[in-house]
């Protein structure tokens, strides 16, 4: 919920990926960028071979550097003298760590164990999300029951949160006389996210709230305030209704990127529950 203090956060309805649709091409954005076409990596035999201190520096070497250019859209002479320097480098400053004895030290051993471990582990969730690649279709379908929890109208919404009942209904007392509600906002409202501009919680759809807060949202006309003081688990609320507009919801080649991401996070979510239920797992 944009502008939503950090305890306001679990007003949004946890199932729900709001912002996935209403942020469309501007979300896009943020989303991991197609490759540029990977430039063919230059044949092994073309590598340069390098010794340094008499230690030849490994083909492997090259070759993961280089496949890590050409993946960027890097490739040519240019590239290899630069992964030539970058590895040599490396090697000179490795060969001097070593001499320190630092490959003995056993943080940095610790340290070197767990680097490992994490390339390992990602190349581990690389290899299943491809090998289990999330489909269109299922996609599409995602959207398309996002699309529908959102509905057809988003709302733009103030309220006052109070801790105690008698409270809020003084408050709506206030307002009944003429009391301005953004100045009793600013004063009275718990939200410290949302007090400050007089309890605006921007444009939305109902759905990004919890059900008490939501239900309240739809059944206020525009410029309406709720007569009776509305209870959620963060306390309790005066609501006003701003302003409705249409929901603008964007095409789903728009926002695919970003439900495949989340697909993707949710495998990998359900892959480690998966394992460590059938792990032996013993404190000792």
């Amino acid at each position: 919920m944009q502008h939503a203090p950090q305890k306001m956060l679990s007003l949004i309805a946890p199932s729900l990926l709001v912002p996935l649709l209403l942020a469309g091409p501007a979300l896009a954005q943020d989303a991991p960028k197609k490759a540029p076409k990977a430039a063919a990596a230059p044949a092994a035999t073309g590598a340069p071979k390098v010794a340094v201190n008499g230690v030849m520096i490994p083909q492997s070497y090259f070759d993961a550097l280089t496949k890590q250019a050409a993946a960027g859209g890097r490739s040519g002479p240019e590239v290899t003298g630069m992964i030539k320097e970058e590895l040599v480098n490396r090697e000179v400053l490795f060969q001097a760590a070593k001499k320190r004895g630092l490959d003995k030290n056993a943080d940095v051993v610790a340290e070197m164990d767990l680097a490992r471990q994490g390339i390992l582990i990602q190349k581990f969730f690389e290899d299943y999300v491809k090998a289990n690649p999330v489909s269109d279709a299922d996609l599409k379908a995602q959207y398309d029951s996002l699309k529908a929890q959102m509905g057809d109208t988003e709302y733009k919404v103030r309220h006052i949160l109070v801790e105690k009942e008698d409270e809020a209904k003084t408050i709506i007392e206030s307002l009944r006389k003429g009391g301005d509600f953004n100045a009793l906002a600013k004063d009275k409202s718990k939200d410290p996210g949302s007090k400050d501009n007089g309890g605006d919680l921007d444009w939305g759809p109902a759905a990004r709230y919890v059900k008490p807060f939501a239900d309240s949202v739809k059944a206020l006309s525009k410029g309406q305030t709720t007569d009776k003081p509305v209870q959620t688990q963060f306390g309790w609320h005066i609501i006003r209704l701003e302003d409705t507009r249409p929901t603008k919801i964007p095409a789903f080649d728009e926002v695919k990127p970003q439900f495949a991401q989340r697909a993707q996070q949710e495998q990998i979510q359900k892959l480690v529950a998966d394992l460590r239920g059938k792990a032996k797992v013993e404190d000792k």
